[in-house]
């Protein structure tokens, strides 16, 4: 398809506007995509209101459309996966993996609606209560706005579209505008599963402009986002009292004990650091290495960097793609020069190729560097040695964000003291911290965001519970 419409109001239409997408490796024309007026942002909200309003789909409805779309993007992984490579310039291993756990996530989201449920309220245990019961019921909020990454074209928006129409809300989707493609695919998969026409809508655009118009509008209920924390910080400021689930910026750190299984902690994060280029919140930047096996981790990873080559993402073999648009290589490139102008040393990598960065590991970093304080978002990652691990949480700590950490050690003790004293939202122990299984609950503390993702966490996040209470009418004797 070279002309990529909008979906508003049940119908695949033309926006005010339009930009040239191109294949991110290849630069070669991909599609013409529609970009959407205010006023037409404007009438798809309120249309996906009353149409929600309205709707009768009950939960066992909406299950049976969310694993009908987990049966569709399985029989179309092919083509999503060619969606993704196309977008993000993402090799051919990490679109297939993306495109197999969004089939995960679709299942997961359509199980939760049937499990969605309220609780009872013993409101005879107060004083002088009798005769009168109380329960909650999970309600939906209304229109959802999925404001979605370009990191995780696919996956993401399913965590977020997925769980909003579980819960029964309606949901305007607007992804990245480096992604116009895979988004549009998984739209056209809800739509053949059996989704209403009425309770869905895609916009493509910048969030400059698409994307603050949908704040400005009091028509959603709730903003799932994913991104930098500066325009999480924006969302909140703008969106006042309406609830939001903000997955922001991360500077991931996994600690490698001197009683780990090396060979096995190396082999993890080298695929950790390195998927999708390094552009994922909880990939690998900061590696601490205890001090006593910190030569034999340098020499496992460059031994499982050995023959794995960066360049044309859709070649099987090629490890490494290229970064998402040639100024983010620029920027990536900038910071790794100025730590070696500045003393660090690069022990393997640290060539390019136009937007493709070679897997590069750096030493003798200090922690006033760039690499060291700021995320680099690339395929870059900093060995640190340490001495105490008390010394090595604390430096990990040591950053405004805290979303996820991995620790490898042998000893219950060590993992135990790091999962107390780690100020993140997820603790890894003997995994890195870029770990995740769809279904659990993924959420960061301090800069980090607001709210959880995982099927059943956001469910609950994207409905509002209602107490009801029921006693004996006045004059009633059937008692």
């Amino acid at each position: 398809m070279t002309d990529l419409p909008l979906f508003l109001e049940g119908a695949w239409v033309a926006g005010e506007t339009s930009y040239q997408h191109d294949d991110t490796y290849s630069g070669q024309f991909a599609a013409t995509v529609q970009v959407p007026g205010r006023e037409q942002v404007s009438s798809a909200l309120r249309a996906l209101a009353t149409a929600q309003a309205a709707s009768r789909l009950t939960a066992h409805d909406r299950f049976r459309i969310l694993a009908r779309a987990s049966d569709g993007v399985r029989r179309r992984s092919a083509e999503f996966a060619d969606t993704i490579i196309t977008d993000t310039g993402f090799t051919v291993t990490d679109a297939e993996r993306e495109v197999s756990r969004a089939v995960e996530t679709l299942r997961l989201c359509g199980e939760e609606a049937n499990r969605l449920t309220g609780r009872m309220v013993p409101l005879e245990g107060a004083p002088g209560v009798s005769g009168r019961f109380g329960y909650t019921m999970r309600r939906p909020l209304g229109v959802v706005c999925a404001i979605t990454p370009f990191n995780s074209p696919l996956n993401t928006v399913c965590h977020k579209v997925g769980p909003a129409l579980a819960a029964g809300n309606a949901v305007l989707l607007k992804p990245a505008a480096e992604t116009p493609l895979t988004a549009a695919l998984l739209v056209r998969v809800l739509l053949e599963a059996g989704l209403p026409e009425d309770l869905i809508a895609l916009v493509q655009g910048e969030g400059a402009d698409v994307g603050q118009w949908l704040l400005d509008d009091p028509t959603p209920a709730f903003y799932a986002f994913t991104g930098s924390t500066r325009v999480g910080e924006h969302i909140r400021r703008s969106v006042g009292l309406r609830r939001t689930q903000l997955e922001l910026g991360s500077l991931a750190s996994t600690i490698v004990c001197d009683d780990a299984d090396v060979a096995a902690a190396a082999a993890l994060c080298v695929n950790a650091a390195f998927r999708k280029a390094g552009q994922v919140c909880t990939s690998v930047q900061r590696l601490y290495v205890q001090r006593p096996v910190q030569d034999e981790l340098v020499a496992a990873l460059g031994e499982q960097l050995r023959g794995r080559p960066a360049g044309d993402p859709r070649l099987p073999e090629t490890f490494v793609g290229p970064l998402i648009r040639p100024a983010a290589a620029d920027r990536v490139s900038s910071w790794v020069g100025a730590a070696v102008e500045c003393g660090a040393r690069v022990v393997s990598g640290g060539g390019r190729s136009g937007a493709v960065l070679e897997p590069t590991i750096l030493t003798d970093a200090t922690t006033e560097m760039r690499v060291m304080r700021e995320e680099v978002f690339g395929p870059v990652v900093v060995l640190r040695p340490f001495d105490d691990l008390d010394e090595a949480i604390a430096e990990a700590n040591d950053t405004p964000y805290g979303l996820a950490a991995g620790v490898f050690t042998a000893s219950l003790g060590r993992a135990l003291r790091a999962a107390e004293n780690l100020r993140v939202g997820t603790v890894h122990i003997n995994e890195t911290s870029s770990s995740r299984v769809d279904l659990m609950p993924f959420a960061g503390v301090k800069a980090s965001g607001t709210g959880a993702e995982g099927p059943r966490y956001a469910v609950a996040e994207m409905t509002e519970e209602r107490l009801v209470t029921i006693g004996a009418g006045p004059g009633d004797r059937s008692r």
